[in-house]
């Protein structure tokens, strides 16, 4: 539901508005707006000082924001300090500690970088040891250092003859396979041949192994310098990374609580031109839950005094489009808050369809995927995800929202009688009550009746929001509501599934409803209703994703038989039933907010809400933790 705000006037001598803004900031309720001007009263303007102060602070909150980043400082909800630190001080310890975490940052990125590449090279340091130790008796001559990509083994070959008939026995070439296909060859030639072999592997488009950079001189020298090199990088990474622990450790806690005194500094400076006064009084003005406004104004009189005076606006005095919106379920339903919420907000108001949501999307999700094992896997996966999350965040959202698919998916699954597909009947005896593989059509009718539920109550969600102020559009939805529940009943007597008698009434029904609804919704009606049995049609895709899981999760169960090898079936088939187990949470959950999002929400959803966001102390955002 959403919640019932009350929209309320503070005001009290001028001088006393910074006091109130900070008790405000305390309470953490008022979601402040700008208030009206009137006669006598002229927005509050932000002096000089306070102006020069608002850019002081938001440039020492860059850099403290960029400290803690660089720094890696975990994020809490440390309370602020009781009063500002001094800004001055502030700024350098900030402006230092940032310049010191990024170059410490930016060193240990560039020996991690250098550190990978040398890893690269480790092969062919093995490959010219081996080469190198078996001796050579070119004490004055020229060396050349070759890596043979997979497939330019002929390459090889082909050097050897043209050097045995340019050179004859004056030269060496040693080749060393490499892990990956490719081939290391060491050429050792005269220094007075060193033109024309260089010619030669010109011609064969062949090139000596590329160093890195830093490192020059013939690989015989480098190669040796590169592993005392990527010996001694960890030491350093181990010395960087414990200066960037110590500086952690002497600044971040200070550094969190300066960064939300600041904030909270920083918002009380920004609300002021939200008010408006007089030479001597303020107005606030703002809006609140309406059960927390006698609180509110109790904790005003306590901390401030009588001076201040909270009245409460009557609600002709506002336009619900301006009111903040708060969604307010009960704990079971609070997680498909956030499939609302990937929406724009519905408008103060109107209807929150988070309960409905709740009720459908997962069941929706089941009946889709409805496997007993893909369910405990889904299962077990939100099991992590909650374990690995904190309260209030996306991530325990996410991981509810699974929890309530997965148990929809085995209860599912029990009534199709599917573990794994087949494996269910095969192994465990497991007997359907009903059975999606087989029974198509059925399936096809369910999941289409089910559609007609859905669209029929979100139109009579529909009428019951346009009942408020829209009592033509109402009508409208109410009629299109009744002619699509006759036109089904009259498709079901043409068939024979209900009794033939109920074909005339409900034509004659449909054509008296007709011209009712032209009136009522003007001459784009008839498409309106040709949309709506559209999207009741839609829900047929609960059906054919549902045939398409199970009949991919009985062809991964019968290659362990077609294959040959009973080892290789089963890794093939349990790959099988990896790609169709994530294939089962990917399509599923896309098509039932589909279903939701166009053909359910399309009949009653006013989006436009605006965020509830009260003055209150800075915290880091929820959703960006885990």
């Amino acid at each position: 539901m959403i919640l019932h705000m009350s929209k309320v006037r503070v005001l009290g001598p001028g001088d006393r508005l910074p006091e109130v803004l900070g008790v405000v900031q305390d309470v953490g309720l008022l979601h402040l707006a700008q208030a009206s001007a009137g006669p006598g009263l002229q927005p509050v303007e932000l002096s000089g000082a306070q102006q020069r102060r608002r850019r002081h602070l938001r440039r020492i909150l860059e850099d403290l924001d960029a400290s803690t980043t660089a720094l890696g400082c975990p994020e809490d909800r440390s309370p602020p300090s009781p009063a500002e630190p001094n800004t001055a001080a502030l700024a350098r310890v900030a402006r230092r500690v940032r310049r010191t975490a990024e170059q410490l940052q930016s060193r240990i990125g560039a020996l991690e970088e250098e550190r990978e590449l040398l890893e690269k090279y480790r092969p062919v340091f093995a490959a010219f040891d081996a080469l190198l130790t078996t001796g050579s008796a070119w004490s004055q001559g020229r060396a050349y250092h070759i890596i043979l990509r997979f497939g330019q083994a002929r390459i090889g070959s082909l050097l050897r003859e043209h050097l045995a008939e340019s050179l004859g026995a004056e030269f060496e070439l040693r080749q060393h396979p490499l892990p990956g296909g490719e081939t290391a060859v060491l050429l050792l030639v005269p220094a007075s041949a060193a033109g024309a072999v260089e010619r030669l592997l010109s011609e064969g488009r062949v090139q000596e192994i590329p160093l890195p950079s830093g490192y020059s001189g013939a690989p015989a020298e480098a190669i040796p310098a590169m592993k005392r090199r990527i010996a001694a990088i960890p030491a350093e990474i181990t010395a960087r990374r414990s200066e960037q622990a110590n500086l952690r450790g002497t600044h971040c806690a200070r550094l969190r609580e300066a960064r939300a005194a600041l904030r909270d500094g920083l918002a009380r400076i920004e609300a002021l031109p939200l008010s408006v006064g007089t030479g001597h009084a303020f107005v606030l003005e703002g809006w609140l839950p309406a059960d927390a406004r006698p609180g509110f104004t109790r904790r005003l009189a306590r901390d401030v005094g009588e001076t201040i005076v909270v009245e409460e606006l009557a609600r002709e005095r506002w336009a619900a489009e301006a009111a903040p919106v708060v969604l307010s379920n009960p704990r079971l339903f609070r997680p498909f808050e956030l499939i609302v919420r990937m929406m724009p907000l519905p408008r103060y108001g109107s209807l929150d369809p988070t309960p409905f949501v709740a009720v459908f999307f997962p069941m929706f999700f089941g009946l889709m995927l409805g496997d007993v094992g893909y369910g405990a896997a889904l299962a077990l996966l939100s099991l992590v995800l909650r374990h690995r999350s904190k309260p209030d965040t996306t991530v325990r959202a996410v991981s509810e929202i699974a929890g309530a698919g997965a148990a929809f998916t085995v209860v599912f699954g029990l009534i199709y009688g599917e573990f794994f597909g087949d494996l269910g009947r095969r192994w465990l005896g497991m007997r359907p009550w009903f059975d999606r593989e087989e029974s198509v059509i059925p399936f096809l009718g369910l999941a289409v009746a089910l559609g007609l539920v859905h669209v029929l109550i979100g139109l009579g969600l529909g009428v019951a929001s346009a009942l408020r102020g829209h009592p033509r559009v109402a009508l409208g939805r109410g009629i299109t509501a009744v002619m699509v529940g006759l036109v089904l009943v009259g498709l079901l007597a043409a068939l024979e599934v209900l009794p033939a008698a109920l074909f005339t009434p409900s034509v004659v029904g449909i054509l008296v409803a007709f011209p009712v609804l032209i009136l009522a919704e003007g001459i784009v009606a008839p498409v309106e209703l040709l949309s709506t049995l559209g999207h009741i049609l839609s829900y047929a895709r609960i059906m054919a994703l549902g045939t398409a899981s199970v009949m991919l999760a009985v062809v991964a169960n019968r290659m362990v038989g077609a294959l040959g090898s009973t080892v290789v079936g089963v890794v093939f088939a349990l790959l099988f039933h990896l790609v169709n187990f994530a294939l089962g949470l990917f399509s599923p959950t896309i098509h039932a907010l589909r279903l939701h999002y166009v053909e359910f929400f399309g009949k009653f959803y006013s989006p436009g809400g605006i965020r509830y966001r009260p003055l209150t102390h800075w915290t880091p955002s929820p959703n960006h933790q885990a």
